[in-house]
């Protein structure tokens, strides 16, 4: 009984190394000027060498997002180029490389730091500035067939399929991607393997889709990532879920495919027939079912 006492004691003790509420420290104050260091790239048409350049920025005369001081060294220098689209971290038009960490610039504050570094994402070819070429990314993507696919299939628009909330919920910390590619040219995977690995953000769409309760094409798709490549070259460094700016965790989709794909799990039957609110016509009788 004594070393159960002793043991717990020591064990409050060790928490409270962890869990003790301290006030966080204040941050200094820098003030509101900031030095921008920013790649810049006329492109390959140019036969001109990347550079750095830096900017003297002072950050109270705009939002204090990243986006926001972005916009206003565009003003200082129009031919500086970046993509952006819905200033709400949506689209993923604009992500970017700062401070070493990959970022969407509308959702991220401007560093309390004097020098801000800010570069295209990696491993992409840059085409100007911080304006990168996604071809490749969407092509991946694309492989994966983003989309229900039926077998039994009535007339477009006329019901919807059904699903219930329980496999609705599934979904949840899936669909919210945007395709900024941040978790993609942040693993060293992907960098390695380019050419025949998905990447992280694929195959997290690929795990939606498979798992979608409404899809009848699991198993071609399974089919389809069975390869020492497509999905087995993910190595769990876990760098996805730390870059993912919308706090999704990509390896851990990937760990849950990968249980799919070698057939250690299988997919749940759906709780209600997708069908269920469809039309009572007779277009079921015209449907190619396999």
């Amino acid at each position: 009984m004594l070393r159960i006492y002793r043991w717990q004691s020591e064990l409050r003790g060790f928490g409270r190394i962890f869990y003790s509420h301290k006030p966080a420290a204040a941050e200094k104050d820098i003030g509101p000027r900031r030095v921008f260091k920013v790649y810049r790239f006329e492109g390959i048409d140019t036969r001109k060498e990347p550079t750095i350049q830096t900017f003297d920025v002072d950050v109270s005369t705009c939002g204090k997002m990243l986006l926001d001081a972005m916009i206003k060294i565009k003003d200082m220098d129009p031919t500086f180029s970046f993509r952006r689209s819905c200033r709400e971290g949506i689209c993923g038009s604009c992500a970017v490389n700062l401070q070493g960490r990959n970022c969407l610039a509308c959702i991220t504050l401007i560093p309390q730091s004097k020098v801000v570094n800010l570069y295209p994402i990696p491993h992409m070819y840059v085409m100007r500035d911080l304006i990168v070429d996604m071809a490749h990314f969407f092509k991946g993507y694309n492989s994966i067939r983003p989309y229900i696919i039926r077998k039994t299939q009535g007339p477009i628009g006329q019901f919807q399929y059904a699903q219930s909330i329980r496999d609705n919920l599934k979904m949840i910390g899936l669909y919210e991607c945007v395709l900024c590619s941040c978790c993609a040219t942040a693993c060293p995977s992907y960098w390695w393997n380019g050419r025949r690995f998905l990447g992280p953000a694929s195959l997290l769409h690929a795990y939606r889709w498979v798992i979608d309760s409404r899809d009848e094409d699991t198993e071609q798709r399974l089919k389809d990532l069975r390869d020492d490549f497509k999905a087995f070259r993910c190595h769990t460094i876990m760098n996805c879920s730390l870059d993912c700016p919308k706090g999704l965790h990509p390896a851990h989709a990937i760990a849950k495919l990968k249980l799919l794909i070698s057939g250690l799990q299988k997919k749940e039957n759906p709780d209600l027939d997708p069908l269920k609110l469809a039309s009572t016509g007779d277009w079921t009788q015209k449907c190619k079912i396999k």
